[in-house]
C-alpha cells in the first residue's frame, strides 16, 4: 500500500503543479489584461485548489504511516544535521503545508471579492506564492 500511496503521490504532484502553474499564469495575465474573470477561470483554479488538496492529503498520510518516519525517531539534532532526512522530516512537509494554506487563502479571498481584476490579483499572487514554495522543497534527486 506505501508503494502505491508513494506513486499517486508523486503523479498527483505533477498534475498539481502544473494545474498551479497554470491557474498562477492565467490569473496574472487576466489581471494584467483586465479580463473578466469567468467561469473558466474558477474552474480552473478550483481544479488546482484539489489536486492540491489531494496531494497534501496523501502525502500527510505518508508521513505518518511511512516506513521512513521510523528513522525520524533519531534525536532532533541528528536528524537536523542530516540534509536528506531534514528534508523529508521538516522542510518538505512544513513548507508544503503552509504552500497549501497560502493557496487557500487565495481561492477564500477570490470569492469575496467583487471585480474581475480582484480576483485575479487574489489566486495570481496566492498560487503563484505556494507553487514556488512547492517548487522549492521538491526532493528532486527522489522525484525525477
Amino acid at each position: 500500500m506505501e508503494t502505491g500511496l508513494q506513486h499517486a503521490h508523486s503523479y498527483i504532484a505533477f498534475a498539481a503543479l502544473i494545474l498551479l502553474i497554470v491557474a498562477s499564469i492565467n490569473a496574472i495575465i487576466g489581471m494584467s489584461l483586465n479580463k473578466e474573470f469567468k467561469d473558466g477561470d474558477r474552474k480552473l483554479s478550483l481544479f488546482a485548489l484539489i489536486f492540491t488538496h489531494t496531494q497534501l492529503l496523501i502525502g500527510l498520510i505518508l508521513y505518518f504511516n511511512s516506513s521512513m518516519v521510523q528513522t525520524f525517531n533519531l534525536p532532533m539534532g541528528e536528524v537536523m544535521k542530516n540534509a536528506d532526512l531534514r528534508l523529508y522530516a521538516i522542510e518538505h512537509p512544513l513548507i508544503n503545508i503552509i504552500a497549501v494554506i497560502l493557496i487557500t487563502i487565495g481561492w477564500s479571498r477570490h470569492k469575496k471579492m467583487t471585480t474581475s481584476k480582484a480576483k485575479f490579483k487574489s489566486i495570481g499572487i496566492m498560487f503563484a506564492l505556494g507553487t514556488i514554495l512547492i517548487l522549492s522543497r521538491i526532493p528532486w534527486s527522489a522525484w525525477l
